[in-house]
This record gives C-alpha cells, structure tokens and sequence, in this order.
C-alpha cells in the first residue's frame, strides 16, 4: 500500500486549500524562517540515509557519473520546461512573477530527489519514513506558496501522485533483483541528494539537483560490479 505517496499528495492538496484560505496574512520573515527550517529538515534526512552506505567508491562514483549524465541530457532544463507547459494551464494573478514561482512549485513537488527517493524506498522496502517526513515538509511548503499562487498549488498533488505511484510500482518490480549491498548503496546516493537539496533550500549553495537524478539508477549496476568483482581483488 503506498501510504507515503498518498499521505504526500494529501499534504500538497491540504497546505495548498490552507494557504489559499490565509492569503497574505504571513509575513515574509515568518516565510523566511520556515523555509530556513525545510532546509535543517532536508539535511537531516539526508544524513541519516547517506551513512547507511555499503560501498563509498560506487557511492562516489555513480553520483559523478550521473551528474554527468543528468547535465549531458540537460535533464534540469527539460523539467523546468516540463513545468512550464504544466503552468501554462492555470491562470495567475501576475503573469511574470507567479508564473515562475508556480514553474518553481511544480518542479519542486513533481521532480524533486526527496520524493523520487522517497517513492522508491516506499516501494522496495516498505519504509514510508521518507515520504511522510516530506509530507509534513509539504505541508507548510505549499501553504507558502499558496499565499502567493492560490488554489492552483493543491491541484499539484494530481500529477505528482500519478508520478509517484509510478516510482512506487517500479521499486517493487526491481526489489527482488537486487542485494542489500545496492539498496544500502542506493540509499546512500539519495541520502547525498536530499544534503544537496537542504543547502539549495537554506540558499547556501545552488545545487543541481535535477541533473544528480540519474545517480540514483546508475548506482543499481555500480554497487554491483563494484561489490562482485571489484571488491574481491582488494
């Protein structure tokens, strides 16, 4: 059952209906400060799945080769065109300014590591801690944006939860080919991500979350060759 996938896009409608409601009565440092939080948020998730790893080479290595990859593929600009076109189809109040923080919102619900990471977890494993953390996260990170962009952002929760589930369907398809080795392995590779993705929300570093996607496939085969014939010449 994909409780955490589900409880995530209840999140999204919920904060998005709530910040509708409230308008413009939160004031920018309020908003500031909450955001601060997410990031201290973000990086404590990631720390605690990044020392689960198994192999620190293939853990190195798939997030630089997928990096390059992601960056080849230019992997963040397609889905920041992808939410473009998604927010082409609501209206906004400013055509300018909402128009990019709602390209900003679908991105970061639809596309983000956390919840890539967090689906599949989910999926393999059963572990929804990841998701139902993002959720809380979610919450009052749509409540934000809802301020400014409306009822729009509950209408969100519609694709991520079809791409989620997708995420969630897959893991289990891919769960009984793998060893403990690639899974403590994957895990770490997400947990790196979601460090990324901490600094980038607390604004110390912009990083390119979206191109390091790829790392979380390429680990699978890394972790393996890594653990079968590299490993046994050491």
């Amino acid at each position: 059952m994909p409780i955490g996938v589900i409880c995530n896009a209840l999140a999204i409608a919920a904060g998005g209906a709530a910040g509708a409601a409230l308008g413009g009565r939160l004031s920018d440092s309020f908003k500031e400060k909450l955001t601060l939080v997410f990031g201290i948020c973000a990086l404590g998730i990631g720390v605690s799945s990044t020392v689960l790893m198994a192999n620190l080479p293939a853990v190195v290595l798939s997030l630089i080769l997928g990096t390059i990859v992601g960056s080849a593929l230019r992997l963040g600009e397609r889905i920041s065109r992808g939410g473009a076109r998604l927010a082409r189809l609501f209206p906004t109040k400013n055509e300018d300014g909402d128009s990019a923080l709602l390209v900003t919102t679908i991105v970061l619900f639809c596309a983000s590591g956390t919840g890539i990471y967090g689906s599949i977890v989910s999926g393999m494993s059963g572990d929804h801690s990841i998701l139902l953390a993002k959720s809380i996260l979610d919450l009052f990170t749509a409540m934000i944006f809802a301020c400014s962009l409306g009822m729009v952002v509950s209408v969100i929760a519609l694709p991520q939860l079809a791409i989620f589930l997708m995420l969630f369907l897959l893991a289990r398809v891919i769960y009984p080919l793998t060893t403990p080795a690639m899974i403590s392995d994957f895990k770490a590779v997400g947990g790196l991500i979601l460090l990324a993705t901490g600094l980038r929300i607390a604004r110390i570093r912009d990083f390119p979350i979206a191109d390091m996607i790829p790392a979380m496939l390429l680990v699978w085969p890394v972790s393996w060759i890594w653990t079968q014939w590299i490993a046994p010449l050491m």
